[in-house]
């Protein structure tokens, strides 16, 4: 990852008092996920530019990691972008080894760091699934001139199209700090949201802090508020805040705040992200007659799942694309089903929802853990909580381990699957395993309109490959039942608005 500071004010090394790096030097600085070093490829009183280059270790990425999720193959820990991309590491690197710059603090040049200077900044590979255009919103408010162009999947192959990464130069006139304060919080605007790390409250007042607003009382004179003036400013926070609707609401209200002078409380109620399933987007309704309240989207998604299922008279169940167990949590608590299997092809998933699975266990006889065991006295006839089995699959490919249940699931599955992949599906799940009852959860694009900053087209979530109408789900739902001799009904999820519809749509098949 690489970041290239050039500036022609002259005497231009003076870049390096503002840096707090002498030209001179090649430094390096030690990260828990690599190395950040710190040198000049040009320094003269006519132009300098000081460049951070990040090294990515993935191994040390890997042992660092925690429960944060990652592409959905086995070697995703060491074949990815993020050695090569700017990313929320590159933003952690940047806020250490930068710090007071982006402060905009100088003991040598107090006045030099308050004074704009002519800058250019590039970065060789930034994610922006939203395009060149998206970019140019971002940055052309706060003064910049914007040259972001497409890389190509593969130069030699150009049929292949451009990628999602932008090759972007900034150029402008503005303070350091004000410039590097930009790239902390729109860099991870631009990727999507998918931080490396946990993301908690304290985010809020680096996001803050870094857009000027005031934290604690403090305002940093060298932010000069520019996020709460931002005309974009919704969606910067909501992707910074990586959707969690709690600290969006809160860090909005903060800002406005900041903007208009006056105390308006934010809505710190809400249910933090939980409006979606894990890796899907919590947005923001816009609109107040459909916003989502208690309980969350994905709590009603898996509230109408669990009643169809008990409607249907279900003994097993199999949750095909299961992710970190929320809807298996559920499942393993109705004394109804005798069987439950959760199947997911990321393995580190299927470890987040064994940890939640497991909240209830306790060491049997063996040391091992059994989930959700019964107390070794219960009172006559009750029935023994089932034990999920976790599975290493995907429903993409037939397997022998998905028959034998009555009922299969799909929760926000299909939408993360390529439309060329939607017939190898429909064949492993509705002809081949073939369960009694197929019950499939999709998000409905036409609700799409009500989410704030949600842009005109934009998905939910990055890895979504289509999201349907009600119409082109009700088409696809009704063809797969006629084609695999079931018969389908369509429910909506969530509150319902009289145009749009529901924010979910679900579809039950029954043989």
């Amino acid at each position: 990852m690489l970041l290239t500071i050039t500036t022609t004010a002259q005497p231009a090394t003076d870049l390096g008092h503002l840096l707090h790096k002498h030209p001179d030097k090649a430094q390096s600085f030690e990260q828990s996920f690599g190395t950040a070093h710190v040198f000049y490829p040009e320094a003269t009183d006519e132009r300098c530019t000081a460049a951070l280059l990040l090294e990515v270790d993935p191994q040390a990425l890997l042992r660092s990691r925690t429960s944060v999720s990652s592409p959905d193959f086995a070697l995703a820990q060491y074949v990815n972008d993020r050695p090569y991309a700017s990313s929320s590491l590159f933003t952690v690197a940047l806020g250490k080894v930068l710090r007071s710059a982006i402060r905009g603090a100088s003991d040598r040049r107090p006045q030099l760091a308050r004074t704009p200077i002519p800058l250019v900044l590039h970065l060789p590979a930034v994610p922006c699934h939203p395009g060149p255009e998206r970019a140019r919103t971002l940055f052309e408010p706060l003064g910049w001139t914007v040259e972001a162009a497409p890389v190509p999947l593969d130069p030699d192959l150009p049929g292949w199209g451009d990628s999602h990464y932008l090759s972007l130069t900034l150029t402008g006139t503005l303070r350091l700090s004000e410039a590097l304060s930009h790239l902390y919080v729109l860099l991870p605007a631009m990727e999507g949201g998918h931080k490396h790390y946990w993301v908690d409250s304290t985010e809020i007042d680096k996001l803050l802090r870094a857009g000027g607003a005031p934290v604690d009382g403090v305002v940093d004179e060298d932010g000069a508020g520019w996020l709460a003036g931002h005309p974009e400013r919704a969606w910067i926070t909501r992707r910074y805040l990586v959707r969690r609707e709690k600290y969006v609401r809160t860090a909005l209200a903060r800002l406005t705040e900041a903007e208009d002078g006056a105390s308006r409380p934010g809505d710190e109620n809400g249910d933090g992200n939980g409006g979606e399933a894990a890796g899907t987007a919590a947005v923001v309704p816009s609109d107040p007659a459909v916003e989502e309240r208690e309980p969350s989207l994905a709590d009603q998604r898996a509230g109408a799942i669990t009643a169809v299922l008990g409607a249907e008279r279900v003994t097993s169940v199999i949750d095909l694309g299961c992710g970190g167990g929320r809807l298996l949590e559920r499942l393993v608590r109705d004394r109804s089903l005798e069987r439950v299997t959760g199947v997911d092809v990321h393995l580190g998933s299927l470890e987040v929802a064994h940890r939640r699975l497991c909240k209830g266990c306790h060491p049997d006889g063996g040391g091992r853990h059994r989930p959700f065991a019964e107390p070794a006295t219960r009172s006559e006839g009750a029935l023994p909580r089932p034990r999920p089995e976790l599975l290493l699959g995907s429903v993409v490919y037939r397997d022998r381990r998905f028959q034998g249940h009555d009922a299969a699931v799909l929760m926000e599955v299909v939408e993360h699957l390529d439309p060329s992949r939607l017939p190898a599906m429909e064949q492993v799940v509705f002809g081949d395993a073939a369960p009694r009852v197929v019950v499939v959860t999709t998000p409905n694009v036409e609700y799409n309109r009500h989410y704030e900053g949600l842009a005109e087209g934009e998905f939910r979530h990055a890895d979504h490959r289509f999201e349907w109408t009600r119409a082109e789900f009700a088409a696809w739902a009704d063809w797969v039942a006629d084609e695999h001799g079931y018969t389908v009904r369509h429910l909506p999820v969530g509150p319902e608005h009289p145009e749009t519809g529901a924010p979910t749509q679900m579809g039950v098949f029954t043989k």
